[in-house]
């Protein structure tokens, strides 16, 4: 996609039945003529999203073998594989782009590359997970769902399978909180010190308020977001704050509170200099993820030269048979 051999007159007609394609809610494919500009801000939320979907493996894997029952266990197992999963599919989406998987996972195991900030943080019980699953996979659920809608058709077809295999992640979690919230005195306050911990950084997942977002213009423009970080913050909220209820949990925000006028939970001022300490590379877990990124990775070389070394043996049958 030669773009920039093209004449500037030509390029803004270009541009604009482009824009005219996005307002009438067509979807943009990989071969489809696109923007320099909409192709880098695809590349880098798509590769942001790959590796949250990859470093969010790490904290919940730390507790596989200590699972509290062999049903547990089986699905943690299920869930971290999911991610996994995940991860592939928005990576094989981002080559569709020009871009080279290597390269985004050599961007993330030297620093360069930013995922989520929640992964930063410390799963201290086995109510983590839980509360992960309730809220962490909650906040996902309610940004890619609308990431279904989006204007680039691959990374949207791909969120509608993400989405299903999300809600069960979500479903698991509350299923964990709401049986340890039944439970011993003990199980009540690992429960409730969990969500303490877990609840506003599962609010920045949205990323900065609208008013500090450099990015949202731009991709609201093209439809490849259909709503705000602090729109998509309070939807999540509004559906979060009944479940607590439900279940027995106070969440750690004393400015919480229902406006009728509205129909929101109206909630307290996020630290967003912790949001921004955190994504800068300063949060209690950042070192301790990526070494763990560059370890597996490291370890894994001899298993994609086998697999270079299998492929290129295949191509090399297939053209002596031919």
């Amino acid at each position: 996609m030669e773009q920039s051999t093209i004449a500037p007159q030509d390029e803004s007609a270009l541009v604009a039945a482009f824009e005219a394609r996005i307002a009438a809610g067509e979807s943009i494919e990989p071969k489809d003529w696109m923007p320099e500009r909409y192709r880098k801000q695809l590349v880098r939320m798509m590769s942001q999203h790959a590796h949250s979907e990859v470093v969010g493996m790490l904290p919940e894997g730390n507790w596989i073998t200590r699972a509290p029952s062999l049903r547990r266990k089986m699905s943690l197992i299920a869930k971290v594989q999911d991610e996994a999963g995940h991860g592939l599919y928005i990576y094989c989406g981002t080559e569709t782009l020009g871009v080279d998987r290597q390269e985004l996972i050599e961007q993330l195991v030297d620093g360069r590359a930013k995922y989520s900030s929640i992964f930063n943080y410390p799963t201290l019980s086995w109510a983590d997970m839980g509360v992960i699953g309730w809220l962490v996979d909650g906040a996902a659920i309610v940004n890619q769902t609308i990431l279904a809608k989006t204007s680039y058709g691959p990374y949207a077809r791909a969120m509608v399978r993400i989405c299903k295999e999300e809600n069960f992640h979500k479903r698991q979690g509350y299923e964990i909180c709401a049986t340890l919230a039944r439970g011993t005195p003990a199980q009540r306050e690992m429960l409730q010190d969990a969500v303490n911990r877990f609840w506003w950084p599962a609010l920045m997942m949205f990323g900065p308020s609208d008013t500090d977002s450099p990015n949202s213009a731009e991709l609201l423009k093209w439809r490849v977001k259909r709503k705000t970080n602090d729109e998509l913050r309070q939807r999540f909220v509004n559906l979060t704050v009944p479940q607590a209820i439900a279940i027995g949990i106070t969440l750690p925000d004393p400015d919480l509170a229902f406006n009728e006028a509205t129909g929101n939970w109206e909630f307290g001022e996020i630290d967003w200099t912790e949001f921004f300490q955190v994504i800068g590379g300063e949060g209690p877990c950042n070192r301790e993820r990526l070494a763990a990124r560059r370890e597996a990775h490291d370890e894994g070389a001899w298993v994609r030269e086998a697999a270079a070394a299998h492929a290129a043996k295949q191509q090399r049958s297939g053209t002596q048979a031919a």
